[in-house]
């Protein structure tokens, strides 16, 4: 229900009349006393009978604290009110070790309260042992795959850190690969690959497997561990009707791998580092061409390896011509960068006429597979070349009668009438076209004013802000969950809907979606007014949400039945004024 001004006014007055429920008190805890680097905790400074005169920030080294949320609860019970405040920090660690939150002050309904330090210890994450990951027990663990033990410097190769979530456990976004050892190694962009996703069964449990590739290069001569590497996710673990977030650490073992230097014997002179397995093809042209002409020649690399750092050799063969540097261009046709074709372009000329053929194209690698040298050949390409000479002189046609020719006008005498004149056209200030052009630059000034004052009202109002997004996100998810329900993608459609439904209640009751609570969302939201019938329906879905991680849901009618619901309560809890 809705309150009124006779309502609030009475709250008022039992506020400032009602006696306390009892003295001022001020407390610091903890969610969790024990993180690995990572990972982060929450600290909640409590505040019961009265505001706080002022807020402390914890000032420990090692461990960062950044403000999160507030919140604040009233109860009145016989006539006696309490208040809670509660200041919530995150705590994020620096670096390993175990540290103090001391005592902190705060002045609290005029007097000064001081909390109890607080211990937290922080450790190295580790990988899992073997046996428990065998086991299933553990939520989620990310494992290194390296097949290659032995590379080549210079050679290239795919790493793949396979993400493991148990069945009932949703990733949340905000992937992060934190640290990784790989001296020796050079690593480019981490690309997921959604079409390799599948499900395996370790011991009891069904476990989702996300792969995530890395491309990998040896740099250096030597023995070097690779890894281990450490990422940080949230997820989502099934606990309540909403679930809960949690930010987790997960580290693999590392793997020992032996870079070796490129042999010495059989190395062709002209090798350049080219290391894969390649075709050829050239051709060039014109093929009749004068002394000093350009003769453009087309190469093109075709194959597996370091493409994007190809270049093509110097041709030792083209003695008797001019060239120019050649031009490149890759084109891809994996998401890492390893397959495809480099085109490179290079101007050639001829520097005399004895000049009879392109000698052939020569391209030498080096093949990791077999450990061999090869050298790719086109053929030689027949030229034309031309001696460069005076142009010849045109024929001069004789024994013309001289009366028979015209004599050609090369200047033209002054044309003494201009000849006749148009009527008189209209002036430029009296045509309307022009009148109309003239208040181009008033309205472009009154939109850019209307655009300015709306963005400055928008930047000065982070609740509208928000309001924008989660309407925006809200819009486009709905798009989705239809998708996900034709589809039949339970999994998918249930995330989705979780997530909409968070953003969605943490716009409307003015906090962060991941601190929404059953206990508080009931409370606030019939404080707004919402209806009793809205707010059922806002329990049945976070049901569904929670039901579906045992009992999936499998048809698509009830997939879009429970997507019509959602589009429904979102409509009216977007109505309800905040």
């Amino acid at each position: 229900m809705r309150f009124t001004l006779k309502t609030l006014v009475l709250l008022l007055a039992i506020a400032l009349l009602a006696p306390t429920a009892g003295a001022a008190a001020f407390t610091a805890t903890l969610d969790r006393d024990a993180l690995t680097l990572g990972e982060s905790a929450t600290l909640a400074l409590t505040f019961v009978g009265g505001s706080p005169g002022n807020v402390p920030t914890p000032n420990v080294d090692g461990l960062q604290f950044i403000q999160i949320g507030t919140s604040r609860n009233i109860n009145i019970v016989n006539g006696a009110m309490s208040s809670t405040i509660t200041i919530s920090f995150s705590v994020q660690p620096q670096r390993e070790g175990e540290f103090t939150i001391p005592a902190l002050t705060a002045d609290v309904g005029g007097q000064p309260l001081t909390t109890e330090p607080l211990k937290i210890k922080i450790s190295k994450p580790s990988a899992p042992s073997a046996e428990a990951v065998n086991s299933g027990n553990e939520i989620a663990f990310l494992k290194l795959i390296f097949p290659k033990l032995k590379m080549f410097t210079g050679e290239s190769a795919v790493m793949r850190l396979d993400l493991f979530l148990r069945e009932e456990v949703q990733p949340a976004g905000n992937f992060q690969l934190n640290s990784a050892n790989h001296d020796g190694f050079s690593t480019g962009k981490t690309v997921e690959l959604p079409d390799q996703r599948h499900r395996v069964q370790i011991g009891s449990h069904i476990f989702n497997v996300i792969p995530l590739s890395i491309p990998l290069t040896a740099v250096k001569t030597g023995a070097y561990p690779l890894g281990p590497f450490t990422a940080s996710l949230i997820i989502i673990i099934p606990n309540g009707p909403f679930g809960e977030q949690r930010q987790i650490t997960l580290t693999t073992e590392a793997v020992n791998v032996e870079t070796l230097p490129l042999p010495a014997e059989n190395r062709p002179a002209n090798f350049n580092g080219a290391i894969g397995e390649f075709t050829l093809t050239a051709t060039a042209g014109p093929t009749t061409v004068t002394v000093g002409d350009p003769v453009t020649v087309r190469v093109q690399i075709s194959g597996s390896g370091t493409m994007d750092t190809l270049t093509l050799p110097t041709q030792t063969a083209w003695q008797n011509f001019k060239t120019f540097p050649p031009t490149a261009k890759l084109e891809t046709s994996d998401p890492l960068g390893f397959r495809g074709q480099k085109t490179f372009e290079q101007i050639v000329s001829p520097l005399n006429a004895d000049v009879h053929e392109l000698p052939p194209v020569t391209f030498p690698f080096f093949n990791p597979n077999d450990s061999q040298y090869h050298t790719l050949t086109q053929a030689a390409v027949p030229l034309t070349v031309r001696a460069a000479g005076a142009s010849p002189l045109p024929n001069v046609v004789g024994n013309k009668n001289a009366a028979e020719e015209k004599p050609v006008a090369d200047i033209f005498p002054i044309k003494e009438s201009l000849g006749k004149i148009d009527g008189k056209a209209v002036p430029l200030i009296a045509q309307p076209k022009f009148l109309a052009l003239q208040t181009v630059p008033v309205l472009a000034l009154l939109a850019a004013f209307v655009w300015r004052q709306r963005t400055d009202n928008l930047a000065n109002n982070p609740r509208l802000r928000r309001r924008r997004a989660v309407a925006q996100l809200v819009h486009g998810g709905t798009s989705d969950l239809n998708k996900f329900a034709t589809e039949n993608k339970s999994d998918e459609f249930f995330a989705m809907l979780f997530r909409l439904l968070q953003e969605q209640l943490g716009e409307r009751l003015d906090c962060p979606a991941t601190a929404i609570t059953e206990a508080d969302v009931d409370q606030r939201l019939i404080r707004l007014g919402i209806s009793p019938a809205t707010l059922q329906s806002l329990h049945e879905l976070f049901q569904f949400c929670n039901q579906a991680r045992y009992a999936p849901i499998q048809t698509r009618q009830e997939l879009a039945a429970i997507a019509i619901k959602f589009k429904k309560t979102v409509g009216e809890l977007q109505e309800v004024k905040a």
